[in-house]
């Protein structure tokens, strides 16, 4: 019972956290960028797109190329020329402003990653300061397990995996120290 309380309010702190970061300190948007033509793109996007949902990287090199050396000096030439765009795409419409689905999976995710954690934390007899660095552990693990890879492969902004990095670090010790003093707490309760 104390590692489900534990997750539930760590997901609850690292959820608000979240919705502070995003909306009064601007986390969210750091490296975004408003397009100079946006109709004009979003004009384009399904005739070169088509009506298949994905992600598209621009200029592309398929996989089954890669052993084509005219193909894969093609694409060097062309990656070399072009602009590149790495692109999540919708083919139809959906009001972006309507974001009660998207709150609740933030939460959900929240939630099941603080569940996570707290299940660790409480593998052994720990201090609260061993928690909580368990908790910055997690953290950098989950932004350099993801994050830093997007920035590598994908050319994700430098501002905006930093601006991550801020919002992870933040966001799972405030966390972490609501889950480790609860985990604490509850233990000498126990022991009573």
């Amino acid at each position: 019972m104390r590692v489900f309380i534990a997750g539930i309010v760590g997901g609850i702190v690292v959820f608000l956290w979240g919705a502070i970061a995003h909306t009064a300190l601007g986390l969210g948007n750091v490296g975004l960028r408003p397009p100079a033509a946006e109709d004009k793109v979003l004009g384009v996007l399904h005739e070169g797109l088509g009506d298949d949902p994905g992600v598209y990287v621009l200029p592309w090199l398929g996989p089954e190329k890669m052993g084509d050396r005219a193909a894969v000096q093609a694409y060097s030439d062309k990656s070399s020329a072009s602009p590149y765009a790495w692109i999540i795409y919708q083919p139809r419409g959906k009001d972006m402003t309507r974001m009660g689905r998207q709150l609740f999976h933030q939460w959900l995710s929240n939630t099941l990653a603080a569940l996570a954690l707290a299940f660790v934390m409480t593998l052994a007899a720990l201090t609260f300061r061993q928690r909580l660095g368990l908790a910055l552990a997690a953290a950098l693990f989950a932004w350099l397990g993801v994050q830093v890879p997007y920035w590598t492969w994908y050319r994700f902004p430098g501002d905006f995996t930093l601006a991550a990095l801020v919002e992870q670090v933040v966001g799972w010790l405030l966390a972490g120290a609501a889950m480790a003093w609860w985990i604490g707490w509850s233990e000498r309760r126990a022991a009573r």
